[in-house]
This record gives structure tokens, C-alpha cells and sequence, in this order.
């Protein structure tokens, strides 16, 4: 749904219909994910195929406990879906969280604990660890803010390359001008980038791929070893995937998260370059067992995550789970997102970690045409962008080579030619920065 339809229904039809502890509310936009800023309240829009109840926790800044708890009514539930307008509500005063209420079966799959609050999967930004090296809580709460998205972009049109034309360099936002030899005003930010542009250009590279700057916990497993802070620095490590990380912005942007990263994305544009991101869908900051439960779990841990039968976590990423890519609910999450970051961001390209994960079904079995894959190819806003594969999982899935490519595995999407799935072609050059010290 468009804003102009939007605008339309709620000039026809928002009228509160329901109060509930003090607010008026209406079922809400139950096709419209995550929490949408309208003309006189916030839609509120959550799935979860397995649970009882759900109820939405509104907090002011930084405050520990909500100052408001609104309960979804039965009947504002639509299948999985729930979803309500809360009318009267300023953005700018308050971050969100969910409580999901279901069943406690472990050994199926179902973790449920109305005691967590939990991070919309859809959040657009995240709080609770927006300064770098600062650790989130001990209970791992991370809440949600609604993104005003008006950036104006202007009229440039984005650089068009082949991707055997691309020279990549390849980078880290922090590690880039973190120390002073940078030159830059704002080192370790998507503004100290910003300022590094003209070298860049000087360099001759027309691609930059950003390794991730989806909102990651860069404290899991941080531990100092011979007096030097160590930290999971690189960013494989994702708590949302639809919010960059705050830390790396140079200016608090309440309500705004995203918009330095945009600048940055429009100058690197208007110079020539390309924008790719690495993207991590094989697992999530939440772990195994012994993991925190800040989102996914407590939502529909046995839709978001690949399970052994008895309930375990399958851990063909190394890193404590798999998640459940070919899943029909993951899959659409999945296209939501690169949807909105080609969308919002204006990014021209994915490099995917450890692919081969998004290859296997919800056992862990390799498929020979993955429906994933499949779903990227033939999505009008995807199909073509450069998508690069790390042809490869921890658990011994290789498939350089051999990377299910949808050029090899069906010809029903024949506007989308020009999709391909890659391990980099011989005629790419990627200049890689050295690791950080």
C-alpha cells in the first residue's frame, strides 16, 4: 500500500473504534509490516504463526520499563498476523518492543516467554547499543523507533555498470578512518566515509562494498587479550536487518537513522560508484541454546531458525544457528528487506555470507533449486541487482562453481536475464582493506 492510498483510507476510514488502558486504537494495516507513521497514530504490524497473545510495549527514552501496555485484541488478529493503529501517538516521543505469549515446547521448537520483550523484526532502528564498544543490558533489550523515510534523493541516475566492469573496493566503515592518519573530522562514521570520497575516486574504483552495517552486536564474545579490546568487530553478527548500525552514524538521528548512511550512498553515487552491501542471512546475534532471546526466538523460533527434530539449533553458519531461508515466512522477510534497502537506500547490490545456507531447506539438505534464489530472480526490484555469493557454509556445503544460479535452474523469468548469482568473475577487481590493529 501506497502513501497515497494511505492518505486516502485514513481521510475514509481511521476512526478509532476500541480503547484499550487509555488510548484509542482500530485494527490496523495488516499487509503493511513493522511500525508505519500515519496522519494521526502509528500502525503496529507483527507476525507470529504460534502464539496465544501479543502485546505491544511503548516506552519513553531510554527508560527500562514501558509506560504503556496495549494487549492486541483477539479480533485484530488475521491469521499470524496482528496489527492496530494507535491514534495520538508522537514518534518522536517513544521506542517500541513486542511481549509474544504461545506454548513452551522446546523439544518442538517453541520457546515462548511473555516475560522478554522483543525487537520487531521489522524495526526500522534500534535501540539500546548505539555507542560502539558500549554492551547492550544483560537482558539483551533492544527496542524500536519509527523512521520518518524523506530524504530527497534528487534527480541523478544511479551509475549502471556490468558487473565484470566493477572495480570493488572493498571496506569497513569503522576501520576505515578510525585513526587519525584518516584526514577525517568524523573518524569510524558513514560521514567519515562520506569525507574519504574524493581519495576513492582518485583510487579509480567505481564499486564500494560495505561489510555489514546492518545493527550488530559488536560485544558478543569482546574480551581484552594482552590489554587490547577485542570485539566481534567485522559485523557478521546481526540483531536487525532492516536498521543500520546507529554506532557508525556521527550525529544522534532520532527518528532519521539511516539518513547520514543515504548521504553517503547519494555522493558515492553522483561520483561514479556503485554501492554493494554484505549482507548476513545465514544467522543472527541470538546464538544457540546458551544465546540470548532478544527477537526471532521469542517470535516463531521454529520458522525463523533450522531445528534438529528435537529442537535444537543446526549450525551450518558457525556461529550458533542457521536460519530458515527457504522457509515461506523467511523467505518473504527476506525479499522484504533487500526490497528496502534497493528501495529506501538505493544500494545496487548484495555480496551474501556464507550462501550456501540460503541453499538448503528447512533440514539442512541442499536443494538443487531453492526457492529463495528463485524469489530473488523474479522480483521486479531485484532481479537486477548484482548479487554475489560466498559459495560456501561451515558445514562443509562447497559450492564454488557449482552455486545454484538461477540462469542454471530455470528460464520462467525471462525479464530477469540478467540476474546472476556469483562467485566473482576473473575479470573483477576487488581492492580489499587491511585489518584493522
Amino acid at each position: 500500500m501506497d502513501d497515497k492510498r494511505i492518505a486516502a483510507a485514513e481521510r475514509k476510514h481511521l476512526i478509532p473504534l476500541d480503547s484499550i488502558n487509555g488510548y484509542e486504537v482500530r485494527p490496523g494495516f495488516y499487509g503493511i509490516n513493522g511500525a508505519t507513521a500515519l496522519r494521526e497514530g502509528v500502525n503496529f504490524t507483527i507476525c507470529s504463526m504460534e502464539a496465544t497473545s501479543v502485546e505491544l510495549l511503548l516506552y519513553y527514552r531510554g527508560e527500562k520499563e514501558p509506560y504503556a501496555v496495549l494487549p492486541f485484541p483477539k479480533h485484530y488478529r488475521i491469521g499470524g498476523v496482528y496489527s492496530m493503529i494507535v491514534f495520538g501517538l508522537d514518534i518522536f516521543d517513544f521506542e517500541y518492543a513486542y511481549r509474544v505469549d504461545g506454548p513452551y515446547e522446546p523439544k518442538k521448537g517453541l520457546i515462548f516467554d511473555r516475560s522478554k520483550p522483543l525487537l520487531d523484526p521489522y524495526a526500522k532502528a534500534v535501540t539500546g547499543q548505539s555507542v560502539w564498544g558500549e554492551k547492550p543490558n544483560q537482558d539483551h533489550e533492544y527496542r524500536a523507533r519509527v523512521v520518518v523515510n524523506d530524504f530527497d534523493w534528487g534527480d541523478h541516475v544511479d551509475p549502471v555498470r556490468p558487473i565484470e566492469d566493477l572495480i570493488i573496493y572493498e571496506t569497513h566503515v569503522r576501520g576505515f578512518t578510525r585513526d587519525a592518519s584518516s584526514g577525517v573530522t568524523a573518524g569510524g562514521t558513514f560521514e567519515g566515509l562520506r569525507q574519504k570520497i574524493p581519495y576513492l575516486k582518485d583510487l579509480g574504483v567505481n564499486a564500494i562494498e560495505l561489510l555489514p552495517i546492518f545493527e550488530f552486536d559488536e560485544m558478543e564474545s569482546a574480551r581484552v587479550v594482552d590489554g587490547v579490546q577485542l570485539y566481534n568487530y567485522w559485523g557478521y553478527n546481526t540483531v536487525s536487518f532492516f536498521a543500520p548500525n546507529t554506532s557508525y552514524s556521527s550525529v544522534v538521528e532520532h527518528n532519521h537513522e539511516g539518513d547520514e548512511l543515504k548521504l553517503l550512498i547519494s555522493e558515492l553515487k553522483a561520483n561514479g560508484m556503485e554501492v554493494i552491501l554484505d549482507v548476513v542471512f545465514n544467522h543472527t546475534a541470538e546464538g544457540n541454546e546458551n544465546g540470548p532471546c532478544f527477537s526471532f526466538k521469542g517470535i516463531d523460533n521454529n520458522i525463523y531458525y533450522m531445528l534438529t527434530p528435537d529442537g535444537h539449533y543446526y549450525n551450518f553458519s558457525g556461529c550458533g544457528n542457521a536460519m530458515n531461508c527457504n522457509h515461506p515466512i523467511m523467505r518473504k522477510f527476506i525479499i522484504d528487506c533487500l526490497r528496502y534497502w534497493v528501495m529506501e537506500y538505493r544500494v545496487d547490490g548484495f555480496r551474501f555470507d556464507l550462501a550456501s545456507i540460503l541453499t538448503r531447506d528447512q533440514n539442512g539438505a541442499p536443494m538443487p533449486d531453492p526457492p529463495i534464489l528463485q524469489g530473488i530472480a523474479c522480483d521486479p526490484i531485484l532481479g537486477h541487482v548484482k548479487l554475489i555469493a560466498e559459495a560456501w557454509d561451515a558445514a562443509g556445503l562447497y559450492q564454488v562453481g557449482s552455486f545454484p544460479a538461477f540462469r542454471r535452474c530455470s528460464t520462467s523469468c525471462s525479464a530477469t536475464s540478467s540476474f546472476l548469482f556469483s562467485v566473482i568473475p576473473s575479470s573483477t577487481l576487488f581492492l580489499l582493506m587491511a585489518p584493522p590493529k
